[in-house]
């Protein structure tokens, strides 16, 4: 049986521009589903009043009882629980995916951490160390490591921000990894033991969803993280 497809188009019924419903066609393509795909406009939310919401993608599935999936990852979720050949999600795609999260988390978080706790890091370094952090520091940003800092308050507010994709996961999940921690935790945690161990900087806000599973990844095992010296902020 043919699934059928509701994709947004343009004024051309070929003219198909939804990046969410690109998603969806790339995953029934890679499914080698049979597929019908009907154009849709946004005024047409009459044809899919029958998911009791008004956006496109949506599946309708005449091999499952005429199934409805909307949303581009439940349909994705969907695709490989009702049709588990050429899946998805596989072991590959989770570390390509985890491999994506620690080229993020090295040019958004680490960043956005170094401009808020550089001199912490410079007074807690042994004597010997000082000042060779602080001239290959200084090389690198161009400017005094008590320059770096002085925005630091300022500019709080937007670190938090670039934290969204992360808070969104974490929104949905317990972990990175899902319900149980995996490698993408370790990753993503990283930084913020670091700043941890050697600043008393608030980072994240007590209601974010970010800083419950900070104290989730602090007592994992037994507590190993939390044991280690570190200001409690």
């Amino acid at each position: 049986m043919t699934i059928t497809l509701y994709d947004l188009a343009g004024a051309e019924d070929d003219r198909r521009f939804s990046p969410f419903c690109w998603r969806a066609k790339m995953a029934l393509a890679h499914k080698s589903l049979p597929v019908e795909e009907v154009p849709w406009r946004f005024t047409e939310k009459d044809v899919i009043e029958f998911t009791e919401q008004g956006r496109v993608p949506v599946i309708v599935d005449g091999g499952n009882s005429g199934k409805a999936v909307w949303d581009s990852w439940a349909i994705a979720e969907y695709l490989d629980d009702a049709y588990p050949e050429n899946l998805l999600f596989t072991e590959q795609s989770g570390k390509a995916s985890t491999y994506f999260l620690k080229c993020w988390v090295e040019r958004v978080v680490h960043p956005g951490i170094v401009r808020q706790v550089l001199m912490d890091i410079h007074n807690h370094l042994h004597e010997k160390d000082k000042d060779y952090f602080r001239t290959s520091r200084e090389k690198v940003f161009g400017m005094a490591l008590e320059d770096v800092v002085a925005s630091a308050e300022e500019s709080l507010p937007q670190f938090r921000a670039s934290l969204e994709p992360m808070r969104a996961v974490l929104g949905r999940y317990a972990f990175m990894g899902g319900d149980e921690p995996a490698f993408a935790d370790h990753i993503a945690f990283g930084p913020f033991a670091w700043a941890r161990a050697i600043s008393e900087r608030k980072l994240l806000e007590a209601e974010d969803p970010i800083f419950a599973w900070r104290e989730r990844m602090l007592d994992l095992y037994g507590g190993y993280a939390r044991s280690s010296p570190g200001y409690e902020s």
